[in-house]
């Protein structure tokens, strides 16, 4: 597969199962996130990885999430909070790690941070794994950054859920039209 092919064919999995990417797979998943645009060479990241084993107790992290969020929340409501630790057998926080700078702004390190999450799926997707990208309010949230080593000027990017595609991965998802998004200065105002 070519770049070009690769970058026009990635999408989000639709399910993912197992198995998790192998120890050589996840080496190459985060050395394809070290290779993100990264102004001043900050390398504002930082990767968690949550192995199969620690989904449950991810998941009871989320569900005490939603608990301070909506305390009255129903039993229901939290089993499908725990249950979103379970979409992938492994999950990878990517986190903008806050690192002060006079010449960098901070959303220059969040889009640095973005750009290595984006690297994460293209790596997934030419290793074969399906992958996707979700947030929800508890990577807001200071206490989840917390538990995840993280400090509250810290910002989760998303949590990237990958593993072996449960179902074919979608091929025929229909794009919009480059015209509809491409504009052309002509230099007046």
């Amino acid at each position: 597969m070519t770049a070009i092919e690769l970058l026009l064919s990635r999408a989000s999995a639709v399910r993912l199962t197992e198995p998790a990417p192998t120890e050589a797979a996840i080496e190459t998943l985060i050395s394809s996130a070290l290779r993100a645009p990264d102004h001043g060479r900050l390398r504002p990241w930082r990767f968690i990885l949550i192995r199969p084993e620690m989904r449950e107790r991810f998941g009871d992290l989320l569900a005490a999430h939603l608990l301070r969020r909506v305390p009255d929340a129903s039993p229901e409501l939290l089993r499908r909070e725990r249950d979103k630790a379970m979409r992938a057998p492994m999950i990878i926080v990517v986190a903008q790690k806050s690192r002060p700078s006079e010449k960098i702004p901070q959303v220059e390190q969040m889009l640095s941070a973005g750009a290595a999450a984006q690297n994460i799926l293209l790596a997934a997707h030419a290793l074969g794994y399906g992958a996707m990208w979700k947030t929800g309010s508890a990577a807001y949230d200071d206490e989840v950054k917390a538990a995840l080593g993280l400090v509250a000027e810290d910002a989760i990017v998303g949590f990237v859920y990958v593993g072996a595609h449960a179902m074919a991965p979608p091929t025929s998802i229909e794009r919009p039209a480059v015209s509809e998004f491409l504009d052309e200065w002509r230099g007046g105002s």
